[in-house]
């Protein structure tokens, strides 16, 4: 059941009449030599850290270690439960929990990495959201993750998922097409509509720079856990319609890496570019040096 490219694991998915998280578990059993129960049990921990993380700074606000962030998720959270939200609950709960994690993140709390600490609150924003919306039992958000994990393994593989190798769009951007895989099986999908999905997140997100102020994983990294989060539904949503992709998901992953390695020094995490290198965040590298 092993797979190299997403074209191999489509082929997989329809020839035997599968799902994407079938296939992944499947994988990962024989990948490690184990049964079914134990590696669900290893997602269900995964999944419990995540909701923790998504949920606790949505109620009592965490301030980061640096000070740039603190308190965004329990401003969103009030915001829609007065009614003001302009984007509909799935969305505005997904932004909201994505900010939170990396509240907790930042604070040196405990999360998962999904596919990096940076853009760590993409998916399980989504997926709780999800969840909430749509009372979506645990047993299927982790079938979720587990088409998550597919996608994110095909990145790791195939491209880049560090921002000082492929930029943001190498975290955030594949964060999003993790997470608008999951949503796009969650909620009916088959297999190549998931693929439909990633690609397209990977497409509109290409080109995103990594440019940290001060050089700390919380600003503007918060910000575009949010964007990406947005990113990964717009993407799940269109799938979902109809809507089919010009780009194969295998191709858009080389078209990243390629984007990313010729991206110049300074807008991979080097904090010599971008947000990092405008005026006011130049001021506060002065001041806290």
């Amino acid at each position: 059941m092993d797979f190299k490219k997403a074209e191999d694991l489509l082929k997989l998915c329809e020839s035997k009449g599968m799902t994407i998280s079938e296939v992944m578990k499947r994988r990962e059993c024989d990948q490690f030599e184990t049964t079914e129960d134990e590696i669900v049990y290893k997602m269900q921990h995964a999944w419990k850290i995540m909701k923790e993380s998504a949920v606790g700074p949505t109620k009592n606000a965490v301030r980061s270690m640096g000070g740039l962030i603190g308190g965004e998720a329990k401003k969103l959270n009030e915001h829609r439960a007065k009614g003001k939200s302009i984007v509909g609950n799935v969305m505005a709960k997904a932004i909201t929990y994505a900010m939170a994690v990396l509240e907790v993140n930042a604070s040196m709390g405990l999360i998962v990495a999904a596919p990096t600490a940076g853009s760590s609150g993409v998916v399980p924003g989504v997926l709780l959201a999800l969840q909430e919306e749509y009372k979506i039992s645990d047993d299927r958000i982790i079938d979720g993750l587990f088409n998550a994990s597919a996608i994110g393994y095909l990145a790791m593989h195939n491209a880049t998922v560090a921002g000082a190798v492929g930029g943001c769009q190498a975290e955030i951007g594949v964060a999003a097409a993790m997470a608008a895989s999951a949503a796009t099986e969650l909620m009916g999908g088959d297999a190549r509509q998931c693929m439909y999905a990633a690609s397209t997140v990977l497409m509109n997100m290409l080109g995103l720079i990594c440019d940290p102020v001060l050089g700390l994983v919380e600003y503007p990294c918060q910000n575009r856990n949010a964007s990406g989060a947005a990113n990964a539904l717009i993407a799940a949503e269109m799938s979902l319609s109809g809507i089919t992709q010009m780009i194969p998901l295998d191709e858009m992953m080389d078209c990243m890496y390629n984007v990313g390695r010729r991206m110049p020094v300074e807008f991979r995490e080097t904090a010599k570019g971008g947000c990092a290198a405008t005026p006011t965040a130049c001021a506060l590298c002065k001041k806290c040096s």
